[in-house]
């Protein structure tokens, strides 16, 4: 089979499209014959080495995808041949077949396509803990969502408006902006233009957020949290921007705020019963219409780009690798 291959630490140019032998079911695994794989900022810094998890050379990358089941190793049940299926991994995705756990996928729920589908599982989950589990958001409150344009932010946006939010969508031009707001988001600023604390006090009658999920990091943090009302919740989610802002205490003190941060990765682990919660209430908002924003498919053998073009910050919305 066709698979991209690191075979040395650093930039998305380095990767290469290789063959490689096809992966064989073992006790508890599926094969997947992968139709799409999206990816994700994790990808970026797996890749270089400087995610939180090392990866041995030479891998497979990509942590996302869907497709069709081709075979089941001994001691699954649930999937049979030719199951439409999406699922998560470390590293692996980028490729024409994986095998993974059978924990690791779920049926693609109706009315998804296997490309949205691969850009679904991961991007919403984020999004939804990130809200409801984390910033533990209710209707009517205003919710704050830094880097609105990209994967996890319009997920945040859209996910957020459909449960009764009130949404501000912070991103960093009026384009990226105009995305957030064709998501559902009440409101918009372009960080990169205006005073983004001042604005989410002017927008929010002075009150401030009750809520900012952040997947951005940078120099755009601390502002975001001087906007958050007393006892409101900041919710750290990732460093796209690739800066890990320091933060200085006494805001949390003088403001009361909560600051809280998770990783998806290993989520399941420490709050398996709100995981198994999120996935019938994801499938309901699946089935009256919610859908990732998907701005480019590429090819398998364009990886590379895909990679490049969402560790500059160029996404607008998730970008899927179909294998053709």
């Amino acid at each position: 089979m066709r698979a991209v291959l690191c075979e040395n630490y650093g930039p998305p140019s380095a990767l290469r499209l290789r063959e490689v032998p096809d992966p064989q079911a073992k006790p508890g695994e599926v094969v997947v014959a992968v139709l799409a794989a999206a990816v994700n900022f994790p990808d970026v810094l797996t890749i270089a080495d400087r995610y939180q998890v090392h990866v041995r050379l030479p891998f497979i990358p990509g942590s996302e995808f869907a497709g069709r089941v081709l075979g089941v190793g001994e001691g699954v049940t649930g999937f049979a041949s030719g199951d439409e299926v999406m699922g998560s991994t470390h590293t692996g995705a980028f490729c024409e077949q994986v095998a993974v756990p059978a924990t690791a996928l779920r049926p693609v729920p109706p009315g998804l396509s296997l490309t949205e589908a691969a850009a679904f599982g991961v991007t919403f989950s984020t999004a939804y803990h990130a809200l409801t589990t984390i910033g533990e958001m209710s209707a009517g409150d205003w919710i704050v969502v830094l880097g609105a344009a990209g994967g996890v932010g319009t997920a945040a946006v859209d996910l957020a408006a459909r449960l009764g939010a009130r949404v501000i969508a912070a991103a960093s031009t009026p384009e990226r902006v105009a995305i957030g707001r064709e998501l559902g988001a009440e409101a918009g600023i372009a960080y990169d233009h205006e005073d983004l604390k001042a604005r989410i006090r002017e927008i929010t009658g002075g009150a401030g957020a009750d809520v900012v999920v952040d997947p951005v990091g940078g120099p755009y943090s601390e502002q975001a949290l001087r906007s958050v009302r007393w006892g409101g919740r900041f919710v750290c989610v990732g460093f796209a921007a690739g800066q890990i802002p320091r933060i200085p205490l006494n805001l949390v003190l003088l403001k009361g705020v909560q600051v809280r941060g998770f990783e998806i990765r290993t989520l399941a682990d420490h709050r398996p019963e709100e995981v198994a919660r999120s996935w019938p209430e994801l499938a309901k908002l699946t089935a009256a219409g919610l859908r990732p924003r998907i701005s480019d498919v590429l090819p398998l053998a364009d990886t590379a780009t895909a990679l490049e073009r969402v560790a500059a910050r160029q996404a607008r919305g998730k970008i899927v690798v179909e294998m053709g």
